[in-house]
């Protein structure tokens, strides 16, 4: 039998028997993209293919683009953004209002399953929480949205202290600070005790409410938070402030009265527990010199 009607029988062209397989030789394209690769380390498919036609060589462009992808060059790395070296500051307490906010996120979910960020803002001088936001998303165009509206009953802060999250290493966030002459200050990554006066608050807030109660809606977490703001600020005591709530405190340290060493919260002083006091006279002086007076 010939081989036309062998190949009609089985139903193929004579052309595909007679083919014969010729490797495929990739070599000098793989070479060539790769002296590419290594000077251009960003280079896309595109400006490898006119750079290799604006040399001469000529290279069909299918061809190139099979050759780039079974090399895996179309897929780009996402590069790790590199954070400057952070220098550790002292955990201090401010002498008055607006000397320095804390600021910092967290998370959590509703009943549905969906997930939702809070973004919470303190003045470290009394502890004050000082807006509570509450969103699916909360991006860096909504936190300078928050500051502004705080700004506008409070005056700008001198200082801000935060982490390295995105949404404050942002450009915006940075420039906005800039043109307010705000100074930001980055704790060391890793290091959320760097930021202890909200991480303190962010706790507070964890046991008594997130935890403590199951959100349906984010109109329903938003209520239940701005109360909780409103009892922490006026009621709530804190054992950092001697007991009182963070408006009480502001009031008194910025009164012109004289107080007693007695009730002045130790943190402020420096002193030691308060049983140890006792034997020490009331001495009354100004808020400003109680320490020195005490030395």
């Amino acid at each position: 039998m010939s081989k036309r009607k062998a190949c009609m029988l089985i139903g193929i062209s004579r052309s595909s028997h007679h083919y014969k397989h010729k490797p495929k030789n990739d070599e000098p394209v793989i070479a060539t993209l790769n002296k590419l690769v290594d000077k251009h380390a960003n280079i896309g498919f595109w400006q490898c293919y006119y750079r290799l036609k604006n040399r001469g060589e000529g290279i069909n462009h299918k061809k190139l683009y099979r050759v780039y992808t079974s090399m895996k060059l179309n897929i780009r790395r996402k590069r790790k953004r590199r954070i400057p070296a952070r220098v550790k500051q002292a955990l201090s307490v401010p002498d008055q209002a607006n000397q320095m906010w804390s600021i910092d996120f967290m998370s959590d979910r509703l009943t549905d399953g969906r997930s939702f960020r809070i973004l919470n803002i303190i003045d470290d001088f009394n502890r004050e929480s000082l807006g509570i936001e509450v969103d699916t998303s909360l991006p860096t165009l909504r936190l300078i949205r928050k500051l502004e509206q705080i700004v506008e009953q409070r005056g700008y802060p001198s200082n801000i202290r935060v982490d390295n999250g995105p949404e404050f290493i942002s450009h915006k966030l940075q420039q906005w600070c800039e043109k307010h002459h705000i100074t930001i200050q980055y704790i060391q990554p890793g290091k959320p005790t760097q930021n202890g006066y909200i991480e303190r608050k962010n706790g507070s807030m964890r046991r008594e409410v997130l935890d403590a109660y199951m959100f349906t809606t984010l109109n329903e977490t938003r209520e239940l938070l701005s109360d909780w703001r409103r009892d922490y600020n006026n009621e709530r005591p804190h054992a950092s402030l001697n007991y009182l709530s963070p408006i009480n405190y502001a009031k008194v340290r910025n009164s012109k009265q004289q107080m007693p060493v007695s009730i002045i919260h130790r943190n402020f002083l420096g002193c030691p527990a308060s049983k140890q006091d006792e034997p020490y006279e009331k001495i009354y002086v100004d808020n400003t010199t109680a320490k020195q007076n005490y030395d």
